[in-house]
């Protein structure tokens, strides 16, 4: 008895300093809260209409159309080399593909959304090289605004990486000067309100996101395909009205791996699934099915660690690598509330299986667990589902289907009932 006492004093005080914690990007969590966010008609935002390299090994432009002026901001990078180009929000209208190849000083280049009201280029280059010039050129003579970024090779000694970004403020002055780039402001929900509401909250992650595409196979991108399912997961878990469900993002927009975990902590979320869709490298063979995963030291198996090499590294895809060391908490205190959180995400991810497993088809491993950044919130109850393999035929003929995703949808719905219910029932008997 003592015993128990002395571990709910513990977690009071774990709790306590979690409180304590300075919140990451406070005007993220409050959008990310409020349901649903309002939507920001695409007319408004520059229109991006083809992309293209130029040059050699030696001097390498490239050349963005766009139907309007923008300002930006351009910076180079290192280990590994990159440039990353800021600019305001921009409604990217290229065709499938622009990107995935390079030429010259570029391997490959990626876009999209970065933060609300901001856009991002990240360039990756084959070795070091310095931005000699950059501008923006007027329409003029029937043709469109330009924009334009020219590298030059270096060696590696002459190579000068721009500031990092924490010690450069003014990084992006083009997103805060951008007037018809600007979000409406989310009327954040008051806090008596949410007090008085009562239910426990579902936070449901949708991976990627924005310049993450995550993976892609035959014109379907991850990021897309997991945004929908969980849409549809928000919606089937709205519709029973005992949960309050929050979306870490619920459109095309970059969240970074930390800012995920914290909106589940900031709102003490009883639940937090994360929903991906991998890909499987064609020499590693054909793997299908749904596969459930909760947070472990080690990894289950290699395809465990790579899947969740592959996913820490999400930060770094949006050109800065944005993980923050976590404050320092008496690590016992951490310690003893990550133990009892993983029991409980052991515990649901068993029972989603065995919902999942009647009406989808499952990974012969379903169950695995590996370092997941995203799932290391000490005190909320986290797994990561991989609801198929985007490389897999069949697997992408279900991911794409809206009669697959009701029945996965429904049975991930029943696991997540069952689980809070029970939960609920014994943290009532034990108060």
């Amino acid at each position: 008895m003592a015993s128990r006492t002395n571990q709910r004093v513990l977690l009071g005080c774990v709790l306590l300093c979690a409180a304590a914690l300075p919140c990451a990007d406070s005007s993220r969590l409050s959008a990310a809260e409020s349901q649903p966010q309002p939507s920001v008609a695409v007319a408004n935002f520059p229109i991006a209409s083809a992309a293209r390299l130029a040059g050699d090994g030696k001097q390498t432009r490239f050349i963005l159309d766009i139907d309007q002026t923008v300002t930006f901001r351009a910076v180079t990078l290192a280990d590994p080399y990159r440039v990353v180009v800021d600019v305001p929000q921009v409604n990217f209208q290229l065709p499938a593909g622009t990107g995935s190849g390079g030429r010259g000083l570029v391997k490959a280049f990626r876009y999209g959304l970065v933060m609300p009201g901001g856009s991002r280029i990240v360039f990756d280059l084959t070795g070091p090289a310095k931005i000699t010039n950059s501008y923006v050129v007027d329409a003029a003579n029937g043709q469109p605004a330009r924009l334009v970024v020219e590298l030059e090779e270096v060696d590696r000694a002459a190579f000068v990486p721009s500031p990092a970004p924490e010690h450069r403020p003014e990084l992006r002055p083009a997103i805060a000067e951008a007037p018809p780039a600007a979000v409406p402001a989310t009327a954040t929900p008051d806090a008596a309100q949410q007090k008085a509401d009562g239910r426990p909250v579902v936070v449901i992650d949708p991976g990627h996101g924005g310049i993450d595409n995550g993976t892609q196979s035959s014109g379907e991108s991850e990021k897309n395909l997991v945004l929908a399912f969980g849409l549809a997961l928000r919606d089937r878990l709205e519709k029973a009205g005992k949960y309050r469900v929050v979306m870490t993002r619920d459109d095309d927009t970059f969240i970074p791996l930390n800012d995920r975990t914290k909106i589940a902590r900031n709102l003490k979320a009883a639940l937090f699934v994360s929903i991906h869709a991998d890909a499987l490298p064609r020499a590693e063979g054909d793997a299908q099915g749904a596969t459930i995963y909760t947070l472990s030291d080690k990894a289950s198996d290699a395809e465990a660690q790579r899947l969740a090499d592959a996913e820490n590294r999400a930060d770094a895809i949006a050109g800065f690598n944005l993980a923050e060391e976590p404050t320092d908490v008496a690590d016992i205190l951490i310690d003893l509330t990550q133990r009892e959180t993983r029991t409980f995400s052991n515990r649901f991810a068993r029972l989603l299986m065995g919902e999942m497993k009647s009406t989808v088809r499952m990974h012969k491993h379903p169950l695995k667990s590996a370092g997941f950044r995203v799932l290391k919130a000490p005190d909320v109850p986290s797994v990561l589902v991989e609801i198929g393999y985007v490389s897999n035929k069949g697997d992408l003929e279900h991911l794409v289907s809206e009669g697959w995703r009701s029945r996965a949808v429904g049975s991930m719905a029943q696991a997540i009932d069952g689980f809070l219910t029970k939960r609920m029932a014994t943290a009532g008997s034990s108060n």
